[in-house]
């Protein structure tokens, strides 16, 4: 690029000025997005709109500079540059992501209770509903219950309508107020049968029954799962069985074993039932039945490692399955089969994602060499030392500094094996912020300054803009000074490029 938004001398003194102006020079029209996707949203945390604003219009991706421009648009609104804001919205190209930006304007101003500005921008929407339920949801916790029913009114569309009542029975939850929830719950439910596709209206119905539920209304949630069910049943698409699912573990957490048994019976899918059997394991084990819980666990275990590929609906959903069966195993306290179970996951990520589970639940157990035993049996070093981090934040929940701190100790000496590079960097700025919330200062802004060298000698243009803005954030959080060895890695990166 000829002339950079950014300045020489400021790119030369700050971390994520150096991240942007090294963006601004990418010649990948994909890399130069992916660069500017990562750094606007940390000027927007500076209110930098303008700044952000010029960076988002220099985007060559017409859909990401559009994207970018809705973020700046809705930042101008919280910043109550409601003008500034609309003009942006304008400058969007994509008539469907115009209105969303509009739309997104509107309920800022809804939320801080400029209703009068919220629906002056609504009158330019195709569908205001939105808009209108959010003034709603804001009038009735505000305390105007005449002026929230009247803009319910103006509501046409049922999902907004559901979305409004189920927003204010939260709010009621919220303040312990269960009678209030269930009042506006009820509304919700009359609202849902009027939902014109039958899925929405089974996932809405799923939704409220839940809230009732919290709500102590259990005799109300099991009778809008028994509608979320009736319609599930008269699916005959892939949908079905999960709305099937939903339903049975509704009827369970609101106390009736019968129908959730009598529902899933009707489900075909294994990963399906699987989910379903892990929820009674969880039940059982509330209530003290142990070796039930164990019998259901291991069930779930059997039927979903006998569905065949030709099988299975989603390949990911099965493979997160096991890795919730595997930590539940851990926090069981069958420390052995969760990790049999984790290390015969055929996913490499989801496998690692259950070991560092396991590890973190036999931490909190205090079973610190099981724990051990997990981390071991992570394959990979970046995210062995990802795992032995999360595995600190435990030890720091239990109260326990010092092994908190030894972990971490143990993650930094491993993240010097790691060849990648950005993993390297984001696991030394995890390791420097924990430090610093550990109290040791000037531990944490020696880790970071290693993450920058390190930063310095990534390759790829938009990973290296992308990971110093992650840098940048921590700097700014944790109220480090750029020392003179730090100007001097970021002038050296800014001379390389």
């Amino acid at each position: 690029m000829a002339e950079h938004l950014i300045s020489r001398s400021d790119a030369e003194s700050d971390i994520l000025a150096c991240a942007a102006y090294l963006a601004e020079d990418i010649k990948s029209r994909d890399g130069h997005a992916e660069a500017m996707a990562a750094i606007i949203p940390l000027y927007l945390e500076r209110d930098n709109v303008d700044l952000a604003a010029e960076l988002a219009n220099s985007v060559d991706d017409p859909f990401m500079r559009d994207r970018l421009l809705i973020l700046v648009a809705q930042k101008c609104a919280e910043l109550n540059d409601d003008e500034y804001a609309l003009q942006l919205a304008e400058s969007v190209e994509d008539y469907g992501l115009q209105s969303q930006a509009r739309e997104k304007i509107a309920l800022q101003k809804a939320e801080q209770g400029n209703f009068e500005k919220a629906r002056e921008i609504s009158n330019d929407l195709d569908h205001p509903d939105t808009v209108y339920a959010a003034i709603a949801v804001k009038q009735m916790a505000d305390g105007g219950e005449s002026a929230a029913d009247e803009t319910l009114k103006s509501i046409a569309f049922p999902g907004a309508l559901v979305s409004a009542y189920s927003m204010m029975a939260v709010a009621k939850l919220e303040v312990d107020d269960h009678a209030g929830a269930a009042e506006f719950l009820e509304k919700a439910a009359e609202a849902a049968g009027s939902t014109e596709h039958d899925e929405e209206s089974i996932r809405t119905y799923c939704e409220i029954g839940n809230l009732f539920i919290e709500a102590k209304r259990n005799d109300r949630a099991i009778e809008t799962f028994e509608k979320a069910r009736g319609l599930a049943e008269e699916l005959d698409n892939i949908h079905r069985d999960s709305f099937l699912a939903a339903a049975a573990i509704g009827f369970l957490h609101a106390g009736s074993v019968e129908l959730a048994d009598r529902t899933l019976d009707s489900i075909t899918d294994k990963t399906q039932i699987a989910t379903c059997l892990l929820s009674f394991a969880r039940d059982s084990w509330k209530r003290e039945e142990k070796d039930d819980a164990f019998d259901a666990l291991e069930e779930s275990y059997a039927i979903l490692k006998s569905q065949h590929e030709r099988e299975t609906r989603d390949g990911k959903a099965k493979f997160r399955l096991f890795t919730s069966i595997a930590a539940q195993f851990a926090g069981f306290e069958k420390c052995e089969r969760a990790i049999e179970i984790a290390q015969e996951i055929p996913d490499e990520a989801e496998q690692v994602s259950a070991l560092s589970q396991i590890a973190q639940i036999m931490t909190l157990q205090k079973h610190d060499e099981v724990a051990a035993q997990a981390m071991r049996a992570i394959p990979d070093d970046a995210a062995r030392v990802f795992a032995l981090i999360n595995v600190s934040d435990v030890h720091n929940k239990n109260g326990d500094r010092d092994a908190a701190i030894n972990a971490l100790n143990k993650a930094a000496e491993l993240t010097e094996t790691v060849p990648q590079l950005a993993s390297r960097s984001s696991a030394y700025n995890e390791i420097g912020k924990r430090l610093s919330e550990h109290g040791e200062k000037a531990r944490s802004q020696e880790t970071l300054h290693t993450s920058l060298e390190i930063i310095g000698t990534i390759r790829d243009e938009s990973s290296q803009a992308v990971a110093l803005g992650n840098l940048s954030t921590l700097y700014e959080h944790l109220d480090f000074s750029l020392s003179d060895f730090e100007r001097n890695s970021i002038r050296n990166m800014l001379i390389i490029r």
